[in-house]
Parts: C-alpha cells; sequence; structure tokens
C-alpha cells in the first residue's frame, strides 16, 4: 500500500490548553526556543555519531556533523538545520507530536495535581519544541532519516491544534526546522540578535555551530577532556572566558565521575574577591550543563550560597530537566550533584592548605569570610569546614596563622576546652585583662578580629570533643596561678565587704562583683554573664536594626592584690563620694578593655571630676 503523500492531525481538545502552558508559563526568556533548537540537533548529531559505529550503511554519509543556522531579515525567518539522525513519519508524529504521543489529558491532569510544581513535572512529557511557538507565526519541519530507503517529509504547523505531515523532496539527512517569525519576535531574523543567544547559551555544544557561515562555538568545552592533556594557559583562558574575568585563578577542581551520578566539573576559586572591593553580593558563578548545552548559568540552590564566589561549570548527562531548563526536575538528584561538588571543593582546599600553607593563607585572607558563613550556614558541612578554618593566637606571631587542629595538639594536660577572645585587633586582646590570665597559666587562646568570628565560634560549638568557649565568659574556672613572689593581697573580710559595697553602689550596671582568682595585673575585668548574646553579636545585630534590648550583663571581678582596689578599699570609708566615682570608673575602664562600652559620655563627664578633685589635692 501507498503512503499517504500528505496527513493532517488534528490534535486532542486539551491540546490549546498544553500549548498555552508551555509557551506562555514554562519561559521566562523568548529567545530559550534557539537554546532548545540547538540541544535538539546536539543530541540528533550524538546519535547519529553512535549509530555510525554499528551501521555501516547511512544516507548522505559524507556530511558533516554540524550544525547550520541561517537568519533572514527580509523573510523574516530563522532555520536550524543539523545533520543528524533525521526521523520518519511515526518519529515525526512521536517526536514534534510529543503532547498530543505522551496523552495530553494525563499531561493536564498531572498539572493539575502537582500545584505550584508543574513546573518541575512539565518537564517528564518533552515539550521543549514548542518553545518556538513563542515567537513563530508558522514552523515547517524538512527531515530524513538516517537510513537510505527513508523518505524525505515535512511536518508543519501553526500551533493551534494541527500539523500536518507530508511526502516531499530533496531533503539531506537530518532536521531542518524553519521558523517563521510573528512580526513582534522578527529580532530573531537578526544575526548579531542570534549570535548573542548562540554564544550566551551553546559555546560549549560539541558540535560546530555555524551562523550564515561563520562558526560561533570556537571555546572547547574542556571540562570534558582529559585533565592530563590539558595545558595550563588553556585552563586559565576558560576560567578568563568563563567568568569574564581579567584575573589568574588561585585554585582549579577539574573532577570528573561516572557513578553514582555522571559529573564532569571545572571549578576555579578567583584571585579577587569583588565582595570585598565593595561590588555587593555576586551570583552564583558555577554554570549548569547538561551533555554541555548551557542549562542555568546562575544556578541557586545547587551550590550552597556560601560557594557563590566559585567559577566554573557543572555538567551532568544524567539531569532529567524541565522543558524550560531553568529549574530541575528532580530535587534529589541535583542536591546530589551539589553534595559531590561541596565535598571534593572542601577536601580539596583541605589538601592544598596542607601542601602550600602560605598559598592557602592567602587565599584565606581573600575568601575567608564565605568559609565562616558556610561553618555558621551549613550544618551538613560544618565539621569539614572547620577544619579549614585559620585564626591568629596567642601562640603565634602577628599575621600567623593556626588551625583548630594545631590548637589542640598543643592543649594542657586535663584542658577540656577551646578559649577564643574577640577584639579589633592583636594589640587590643594583648593589652586587655582577659589574656593576662591565660597567659600567666600557659593557655593558648585563638584571636578572633571579626564580629561574625563569634557566630562562629558558637556554631561550631565543639570540635575534637573540646568546647569552644569565649575567654571572657564569667563560668570559666582557672587553676590557681603559681607566682613567684606573693603580693600583699586585701583580707578575706576587707575583699567581701568592698564587693559588696561595689555591687551596692554600681546597683543594676553589674550582674555581681567578686574577689578575682584569675588577673595578674590588672585591677578589675569585665566578664560577659549574658548565656545567649556576646556584646559584638549585640552589635552586629543592631547594625542590622535588630532589638537586642538592654546592655550586656557583666560579672565585675576585681584583683585583691592590685594597688588601686586596696586603696578604693580604703576610700570608701573616708570619702564615699570619691570612692563612688572611682568605682564607677574601674567599670567603665574594664567595659572599655572588654570591647563592651557602647556609649562614653558618660564616662568622659566623670574623668573631668575625678581630675578636678584630684587637682584640688
Amino acid at each position: 500500500m501507498a503512503e499517504k503523500a500528505t496527513k493532517k492531525h488534528e490534535f486532542q481538545a486539551e491540546v490549546k490548553q498544553v500549548l498555552d502552558i508551555v509557551i506562555n508559563s514554562l519561559y521566562t526568556d523568548k529567545e530559550v526556543f534557539i537554546r532548545e533548537l540547538v540541544s535538539n540537533a546536539s543530541d540528533a548529531l550524538e546519535k547519529l555519531r553512535y549509530l555510525q559505529l554499528t551501521e555501516k550503511e547511512v544516507y548522505d554519509e559524507e556530511l558533516a556533523l554540524e550544525i547550520h543556522i541561517s537568519t533572514d531579515d527580509q523573510e523574516n525567518t530563522i532555520t536550524i538545520e543539523d545533520h543528524g539522525i533525521g526521523m520518519t513519519r511515526d518519529d515525526l508524529s512521536q517526536n514534534l507530536g510529543t503532547i498530543a504521543h505522551s496523552g495530553s489529558k494525563a499531561f493536564l491532569d498531572a498539572v493539575k495535581k502537582s500545584g505550584e510544581d508543574n513546573q518541575n513535572l512539565i518537564g517528564q512529557f518533552g515539550v521543549g519544541f514548542y518553545s518556538v511557538f513563542m515567537v513563530a507565526e508558522s514552523v515547517e519541519v524538512y527531515t530524513h532519516n538516517w537510513k537510505k530507503t527513508a523518505k524525505s517529509l515535512l511536518w508543519k504547523s501553526d500551533g493551534s491544534g494541527t500539523y500536518e505531515i507530508e511526502s516531499t523532496k530533496g531533503v539531506q539527512r537530518g532536521t531542518k526546522v524553519v521558523v517563521h517569525l510573528k512580526e513582534e519576535d522578527k529580532e530573531f531574523a537578526n544575526s548579531e540578535r542570534v549570535k548573542h543567544v548562540l554564544t550566551h547559551y551553546s559555546s560549549f555544544v560539541q558540535f560546530p555551530i555555524k551562523l550564515n557561515g561563520e562558526q560561533i562555538n570556537n571555546v572547547q568545552p574542556i571540562w570534558m577532556r582529559n585533565k592530563n592533556e590539558i595545558k595550563e594557559e588553556e585552563y586559565n583562558e576558560f576560567y578568563k572566558f568563563q567568568a569574564n574575568a581579567f584575573d589568574e585563578p588561585a585554585y582549579r577542581m577539574h573532577f570528573s565521575s561516572d557513578a553514582p551520578i555522571e559529573i564532569n566539573s571545572l571549578v576555579f576559586v578567583p584571585s579577587i574577591n569583588p565582595e570585598q572591593m565593595g561590588f555587593g553580593k555576586v551570583d552564583p558563578g558555577v554554570s549548569l550543563y547538561c551533555k554541555k548545552i548551557l542549562i542555568d548559568s546562575k544556578p541557586k540552590g545547587l551550590l550552597p550560597d556560601w560557594m557563590r564566589f566559585l567559577k566554573g561549570v557543572i555538567d551532568s548527562a544524567d539531569l532529567p530537566l524541565n522543558i524550560s531548563r531553568e529549574t530541575m526536575q528532580d530535587s534529589v538528584l541535583t542536591n546530589k550533584i551539589g553534595q559531590v561538588i561541596v565535598g571534593r571543593f572542601i577536601k580539596m582546599l583541605e589538601d592544598e592548605s596542607k601542601k602550600d600553607a602560605d598559598k592557602y593563607n592567602e587565599f584565606y585572607k581573600n575568601f575567608a569570610i564565605y568559609l565562616k558563613e558556610g561553618v555558621a550556614a551549613d550544618f551538613k558541612n560544618r565539621d569539614q569546614l572547620a577544619k579549614l578554618l585559620r585564626y591568629e593566637s596567642s601562640a603565634t606571631e602577628k599575621d600567623k596563622f593556626t588551625t583548630l587542629d594545631d590548637y589542640v595538639s598543643r592543649m594542657k594536660d586535663g584542658q577540656k576546652e577551646i578559649y577564643y577572645l574577640y577584639a579589633p585587633n592583636r594589640e587590643t586582646i594583648d593589652g586587655g585583662p582577659h589574656i593576662e590570665a591565660f597567659k600567666a597559666r600557659g593557655i593558648e587562646v585563638l584571636y578572633l578580629y571579626e564580629p561574625v568570628d563569634e557566630f562562629v565560634m558558637t556554631s561550631v560549638s565543639k570540635y575534637a570533643d573540646k568546647d569552644l568557649v569565649s575567654a571572657d565568659n564569667s563560668d570559666i574556672k582557672l587553676d590557681e596561678v603559681k607566682a613567684g613572689k606573693k603580693k600583699d593581697l586585701l583580707s578575706d573580710k576587707d575583699g567581701t565587704a568592698l564587693c559588696e559595697w561595689i555591687k551596692e553602689t554600681l546597683g543594676e550596671s553589674v550582674n555581681d562583683v567578686s574577689i578575682s582568682k584569675r588577673l595578674v595585673d590588672s585591677p578589675a575585668i569585665a566578664l560577659n554573664a549574658d548565656k545567649v548574646m556576646t556584646p559584638s553579636m549585640r552589635r552586629m545585630m543592631k547594625a542590622m536594626k535588630q532589638d537586642v534590648g538592654v546592655q550586656n550583663s557583666v560579672n565585675l571581678e576585681i584583683n585583691p592584690g592590685h594597688e588601686l582596689i586596696k586603696n578604693l578599699s580604703a576610700l570608701k570609708d573616708n570619702e564615699a563620694d570619691t570612692a563612688k566615682l572611682v568605682a564607677e570608673q574601674i567599670l567603665d575602664n574594664a567595659l572599655i578593655a572588654a570591647g563592651y562600652l557602647e556609649d562614653p559620655r558618660e564616662m568622659v563627664s566623670r574623668v573631668y571630676k575625678i581630675l578636678e578633685r584630684v587637682s584640688q589635692k
């Protein structure tokens, strides 16, 4: 029986609804129809390439595996042609009539049941070709299957509910899609406009893409190549192209795996941190590809937000994508891909830090904020990220870092806590009263210079089974100092009486006043009595316009061997008014040393009163 030359197909009644969803709801940019058609062309060429390994006879065998695109701004058309596997009459009905073939009623029912997730579900029906009707008045598809016995065919439709398939003549192997553009979308008949789209989305398609005879995709997808075959210059050039950068990358991670997920990735760490230079929060910089086709240049959620400084490519052939290629169909799979990359990246940084500590420290100075953000926000990877933290400490020189592991290795026998102190700089910590107690006992303290560091320590909470504790915490109990020369101290009776008097004098300004066992040279120390929030945390939250209530609750400890404290003990009985001013000043001095004092105006006024009284004597 002879094959009918022309056959008109009517879609089911629901198809118009389906097309409306595909055309109007799935895509945010009309230009993606070019990406979809190029992707289909690339798939067709890939299938033919594999088929040629087993088949001896292929129609138009001499044709190169290429994608040809032509524009005609006079006819208002864009044509996309490949010399791939081509289609039979049945293929046309099934592949280009996917909506009808898949069952439009089932499709609509599934969309209705999925609610807000219809974009994830919709990709299961494979209707990417229909994105062309966002811009097309009508579409013609000329095709010839790879078999020599196949026929030249023409599929055409205006997207209104029917399509036709008819026999034709003279079609080369593969598929040619001719798009007759709507008047309002004639921009896509402009060569430069199409070139911009191709450069953005399809630079790394593995087959040559030629636009009006000019090859567009000259940059090779080196993430798919064996890294032993790639030169350093090639890596650097690709980084600059992909990241639109001028610097050299500090690190790179070229990683491939076949199981349990097929992943080919090439990720770079820049030398320069744009956020540090005041450019604001950067967008994700690792693009997502599927078989070298760009899916999303800024895929939010694929990697944790703290990794947004990275540049590069993640390519997975296992991704089941929705038709818009703007969200991933299977979030479980994309999460797995992200987890693999995160784990490998953290391991890479750990290895690099051991291989070249100086280089890593330079990286850390520029990008530490991201790692700290990860520690605070990425619970799953917190323990591994904590290994990457670096701080100065009382055991290091200025500008020299130590790790938490190194700190633990130096801990004294019986020490159960890792201690840290926050201040704006090293000089403030070294000159303050909090550190002297630990130095006197030979206990190392980590030095924190950024307010966020306290959030980091609170987030880590415990490392190597050791609690992380701020050295200004009032609950810390330290052993007695083995002093050489014993100082004259206030008697226990006088010390107790002085503490009670100071507490009564200062009132609600202090939570408690006691004799200190930690002080060596300083007269007094203010310790944080707030179990929830440190002073630096309060300042950060106030800067973010958060309500933080009244000033931190502090405990005041006094040094019974310091001359000022002993003099105050006598002064309170002889000159109560002056003693009150001195007690208040001692508290404010201790608050300043601890970084707790938020408003110094009252203190300044008091200092003048004390100076006035001293000058009269």
